[in-house]
Parts: C-alpha cells; sequence; structure tokens
C-alpha cells in the first residue's frame, strides 16, 4: 500500500466520503487512490474555487468534512476566496494539496512555491507531509481538526513521493473531540442581565442557530423581554414554517444601528459583537450604542445550544415557543420587480428547500417574503468573498440529494464560479439557480455612494458596469450542458420558477431586471 491508498483509507476510516477534485501532475497517485476506492466519491470541479466552495457547502448541511484535492500552490490560491468563505462559515474542509517530490523541491521548478505560507491565511491547521510512512498518521490528525466544533480547515500537503512511496497500514477511526460547554458563570451572569430590568438583546450565530436554540431563545425571549436577532450573514439559518422567527441585523450601518437603538446590554451566544462590513468615513465600526454592556454566553467554539437550553432552565422559561405558522405571499403579475420575483419565491419553494443567497441588492425582498412559507434552511455568504453561491449550492446539493436547492445569485458574482454549471450537469445535481441579470454590481454602485467618493463619471461607471458586451447566462449554461431560460415579466418567472421546483435537475433561470 503507498502512501496516497493509506492515507485515503485513513480519511475513509474517519468518515469522510466525497473529494471535490481539480488534480494536477503532483496528485496522480491520489486520483489513482480515488479511482480504486468504493467508498469515496470524486467529483470534478473545473476551477478551484468551486471545489473549495462545494467542500463548504457540503459541511454546512452534512455537519461533516469533504476533501478537496488541489493543484499545487497556485491550485490552492485559486481556491481561497472560497477557503476564506468556509472559514467564515466555521465549516470543516480538509485540503489535500499535492507539491513537488521532496527530492526536487530544490531545483525550484516552475511550479514550486511556498505552498504553507499560501494555505496558512485559509487554514486553522497545516502540515507538510515528511515521508510516506507518516502520511496515514498525519491525514488522521487533519481528520481530527476538520472535526473540531464548529468546524475547522485542515490542510495537508503532500509531496508527490511521499504518494507514490510505500507507506504503513492505515490509520482507524480517531476519537472525534468533543465541543466545549459555557461556564455555569457565563450563563449565571446572562441570567442576571436579562433579568435586571435594563434592555437587553440577543445576538446569534453559529451553533446559536439550530432549531432548538432558536426555540430556547424564543423562551428566554419570552420570560424576559428580550429581543433576539441573528448576524446578517450566517451558515445556516432554519426558517419557515414550524421553526422559531429571528430578526436579521441589516447589512448597512445604518440599518443595523437602528435596529439595536437603546439597547443596554448585549448578550452575545456563538457569535462576536456586531460591527460594520466595511468602514465609512465620519461613521462607527460599533453598530450598538456607546456604553452598551456585553457578555458571551457562549463562544463560538462552545455548546450554544446547550447554553441557551441552560439559561432558559436557569430562567424557568417554559413557556411554547411561537412557532411560524404557513402563510404564503400572493403571486403577482405584470411587471418583472424586486418584489414580484421574491413573491414567487416564497410562493412556489416547496418543503425542506436549501436557499444558497448570494443575490446581493436583488434579493432585498426575499426573506420577508420566505418568512411564513414552507420550512427550509438559508444559508449566506459568510466571508462576503463572492463567487461562492454556485459553488456551495453544489456542496449542499451533494450533500442532501433529496432536498431541492435553490441559489439566488447576482450575474457579476456568478461569473467569478460559472464553472459550476458544468459540475451541476454532470452530477446532475437538483438546483435551481436563479440569476439577477441587471447588467452591474449594483451593490457596488450603491457603496460608491456611501464611502462618499465624489467621481460618478461614465469611466468611473463603467469600472462597475457588466455590459458592452451583455451577459447571456442562457447561452452559458446552454454550453455548460444546463437547461436555462429567461423571464421579462413576473408571469413568465412565476410559470418557470414553478416548473423548476416540480421538476429535478439542474435549471437556470436568467431574470432581466
Amino acid at each position: 500500500m503507498n502512501g496516497a491508498e493509506s492515507m485515503l483509507q485513513t480519511l475513509i476510516n474517519n468518515g469522510v466520503e466525497v473529494c471535490f477534485s481539480n488534480p494536477g501532475t503532483s496528485e496522480m497517485h491520489m486520483v489513482a487512490a480515488i479511482g480504486k476506492s468504493q467508498k469515496m466519491k470524486s467529483i470534478l470541479s473545473l476551477f478551484e474555487g468551486v471545489c473549495s466552495g462545494a467542500a463548504d457547502g457540503y459541511a454546512r448541511l452534512a455537519g461533516k468534512p469533504a476533501l478537496t484535492l488541489l493543484h499545487l500552490g497556485p491550485g490552492l490560491s485559486n481556491a481561497s476566496a472560497n477557503l476564506h468563505n468556509a472559514r467564515k462559515a466555521n465549516s470543516s474542509v480538509i485540503n489535500l494539496i499535492g507539491d513537488h517530490a521532496t527530492y526536487h523541491k530544490k531545483y525550484d521548478a516552475p511550479l514550486n512555491s511556498d505552498v504553507v505560507g499560501l494555505a496558512k491565511p485559509v487554514s486553522h491547521w497545516v502540515k507538510s507531509v515528511a515521508t510516506a510512512e507518516a502520511l496515514p498518521k498525519d491525514a488522521a490528525e487533519a481528520a481530527v481538526v476538520a472535526n473540531e466544533k464548529p468546524g475547522k480547515i485542515a490542510t495537508l500537503i503532500i509531496p508527490a513521493d511521499c504518494a507514490w512511496n510505500e507507506s504503513v497500514a492505515a490509520e482507524p477511526k480517531q476519537a472525534l473531540p468533543t465541543i466545549g460547554k459555557a461556564g455555569q458563570d457565563a450563563i449565571s451572569k446572562a441570567a442576571e442581565l436579562l433579568t435586571n430590568g435594563k434592555v437587553t438583546y440577543l445576538l446569534m450565530s453559529n451553533l446559536a442557530l439550530s432549531e432548538k436554540a432558536l426555540a430556547s431563545a424564543d423562551q428566554i425571549s419570552q420570560a424576559t423581554g428580550a429581543r433576539i436577532f441573528c448576524d446578517t450573514f450566517t451558515p445556516m439559518l432554519p426558517r419557515g414554517e414550524g421553526r422559531c422567527d429571528i430578526e436579521r441585523l441589516g447589512y448597512f450601518a445604518e440599518q443595523a444601528t437602528e435596529q439595536l437603538q437603546g439597547a443596554e446590554q448585549m448578550v452575545m451566544v456563538g457569535t462576536k459583537a456586531p460591527v460594520g462590513f466595511f468602514a465609512y468615513p465620519g461613521k462607527a465600526s460599533e453598530f450598538y450604542p456607546p456604553g452598551c454592556a456585553l457578555h458571551t454566553l457562549a463562544a463560538v467554539t462552545e455548546d450554544a445550544e446547550q447554553a441557551l437550553a441552560d439559561l432558559a432552565a436557569e430562567l424557568d422559561a417554559v413557556s411554547r415557543p411561537n412557532y411560524l405558522t404557513l402563510l404564503k405571499p400572493d403571486l403577482l403579475t405584470g411587471p418583472l420587480t424586486l418584489e414580484s420575483l421574491a413573491a414567487s419565491i416564497g410562493y412556489f419553494l416547496p418543503v425542506d428547500a436549501i436557499i444558497v443567497d448570494e443575490s446581493a441588492t436583488s434579493g432585498a425582498f426575499v426573506p420577508a417574503m420566505t418568512r411564513t412559507t414552507e420550512p427550509h434552511d438559508w444559508l449566506s455568504l459568510t466571508g462576503g468573498s463572492i463567487g461562492y453561491g454556485l459553488p456551495v449550492s453544489i456542496g449542499a446539493a451533494v450533500a442532501c440529494p433529496d432536498r431541492k436547492v435553490v441559489c439566488l445569485h447576482g450575474d457579476g458574482g456568478a461569473m467569478y464560479t460559472i464553472q459550476a454549471l458544468w459540475t451541476m450537469a454532470r452530477e446532475n445535481l437538483d438546483i435551481c439557480i436563479v440569476v439577477f441579470a441587471n447588467g452591474k454590481y449594483q451593490i457596488l454602485q450603491v457603496e460608491l455612494a456611501r464611502v462618499g467618493a465624489q467621481s460618478m463619471n461614465k469611466k468611473t461607471l463603467d469600472m462597475l458596469d457588466l455590459s458592452n458586451p451583455d451577459l447571456d447566462f442562457v447561452k452559458l449554461a446552454g454550453g455548460m450542458g444546463v437547461q436555462a431560460s429567461r423571464c421579462e415579466t413576473a408571469d413568465e418567472f412565476n410559470k418557470q420558477f414553478q416548473d423548476a421546483m416540480q421538476t429535478t435537475g439542474p435549471r437556470l433561470i436568467e431574470l432581466m431586471l
């Protein structure tokens, strides 16, 4: 058994089942090992950013890591943007990065680079394998690290000779790390704050956004009057019928500041104090009022779900949670507007759908229109690096093949990882992509004005414009094997989106806004 085979069996022994790959020469023995395995699913992507984004989406839904198989430093670099998003989402990912053979490194061949240096900013753990005999043990360590809760990114750099040389037996299943618990002092302090008569808000994210955690938070709110919020961008949020409601902080500083106005105390659960996505001239970075007392009930790495349950028990908060009831929006007809497209999505969304949101400005009405629709999970762009939506949809669909995935995507962001359409077609994944084609980076035009930049001439606006030539997503999708259509009216979108929700397989709908 060579190093690649022993490594792969080690990862399989530790519950890893899927590899999103875009390999090169230095990974060929790993490719061969995967090819001989009956227990590792291999999914080819035509760009490394699709691999890393897909691994992120898979982890969010499966609750365990997938592999990426990437070629040297350039391959890792291409994957880095979506690894950044995965890191901000606390997703479990194991990167397998091929490298030059140990004896070849000294020649500084054209593809040689500082792979460790490239990996560190987007990884929690990085290791370069020294020998074939060490490879299975290193792989086992990577699996343990990646499975830490809520999730970590482990990057294993594998010189080619470590993959092809004879190795030792695969490592068995490892004991998975247990999640830390919130301290009793933190729970008691939170209870004290919530009962001292001051205006108190709960801010939640990550492990605090399970269905059970939301139910506990709702009970706490009923018992104390505290308002509950979640971060603007969350890894996954259960929504719709049968779930407890939670208010989402607005993206713009003005929105969030208004929402938190009057807060005297804030209790964070699975997150940190809220700050602006960006800085703006003359505006504060913090959203919360000056003098607001801050307290952490459970850190991101602690069991937020259990902490909320313990806090509810300490407060004797036993009221039945307020679960949302089904109330779909009315369909709209006539011109295609942001309101009409959102109403259609809310009306036709099937039970247990997964919404992957990278809609930027065009999806502004979708959260409200889906609030009381069928139960679904909502995935957000946690790290802000655009081009996450299409790849994450792949990972979500692979993790949950029996659930419909709806990807809401701006046209500019979609072009970052458009290669994902090919993978969707190849794997026949049940994904409906709705592309909001407004022909510009609308969010950046908004930001241009918000930061106080004074240049609004044609040259400036051309840098944020996607026309000349116009993008044609119907042709782009068709060229990669995905059925596609275009809508210019609300009636057309109603019909096409309904059809997409009632059929399986990849489908793209281009909305001409």
